[in-house]
């Protein structure tokens, strides 16, 4: 199997506007999603990765992780512990070092398969409010720069095609390809794996409702089925 990039794929938001990128760029046959499993809260996330890698006619395949279990503890990969986050510190959702971890397995396998780059759907957002560190370019360009020395590419690239944008910008993104609606109503970004407006209090539900709100300002005639519900 050859391709031309990998996308690191959860099945949430910003990673299937990214698979969506790496599509038109690529061509549907061009590309990898991945996928992983690490003993997350709920695995909702990744029946959604397989119902939109279908519909959209992509290749997937599942990583298995959950040696993260036996090596840290947070509370997205227990789910026996609260979702909390004070202010000043990280939040204990920081699964430490996972997109790090994640771009290096992408890498190496894209490296396998013939592709010169992977996809990764942070944004600089995340860090900024939610305390994830390895949430910004900074980051991908230190684990860019090891990958480029593991596979003897200077070429090879991380791109993240979201990491300067706000969640409006990428839902304005979404909404100019033409895949923002289909986006609201088939992917899963909260942390309990509720899907449409989720569980509207973990980091993540906040994060994205609040740039659907924005988003709907702008865009008024634009109708998705739980709009009610959080602009309320």
């Amino acid at each position: 199997m050859k391709k031309k990039a990998i996308v690191v794929f959860s099945g949430g938001m910003d990673s299937s506007l990214c698979l969506a990128l790496a599509k038109e760029q690529f061509g549907a046959q061009n590309v990898l999603a991945m996928s992983f499993t690490y003993g997350q809260r709920h695995l909702v996330e990744l029946d959604c990765a397989k119902k939109i890698c279908l519909e959209w006619e992509i290749d997937h395949i599942v990583i298995n992780l959950n040696c993260l279990n036996e090596i840290t503890e947070n509370a997205l990969t227990n789910n026996q512990i609260d979702i909390e986050h004070r202010k000043g510190k990280s939040p204990n959702t920081l699964v430490v070092g996972r997109n790090g971890l994640m771009a290096r397995i992408a890498g190496i396998h894209a490296e396998h398969i013939g592709a010169k780059c992977i996809f990764m759907g942070i944004i600089e957002v995340e860090e900024a409010n939610s305390g994830y560190r390895d949430c910004s370019r900074k980051y991908m360009d230190i684990i860019q720069a090891a990958l480029r020395l593991d596979l003897n590419n200077q070429e090879f690239e991380i791109k993240t095609p979201l990491v300067y944008m706000t969640k409006k910008q990428t839902m304005e993104l979404g909404y100019e390809m033409g895949v923002l609606h289909y986006l609201v109503e088939n992917t899963i970004t909260c942390y309990e794996g509720i899907d449409k407006e989720g569980c509207q209090k973990c980091p993540s539900c906040k994060l994205r409702n609040e740039g659907l709100k924005l988003f709907s300002k702008d865009h008024p005639d634009f109708n998705f089925s739980f709009k009610n519900k959080i602009l309320t």
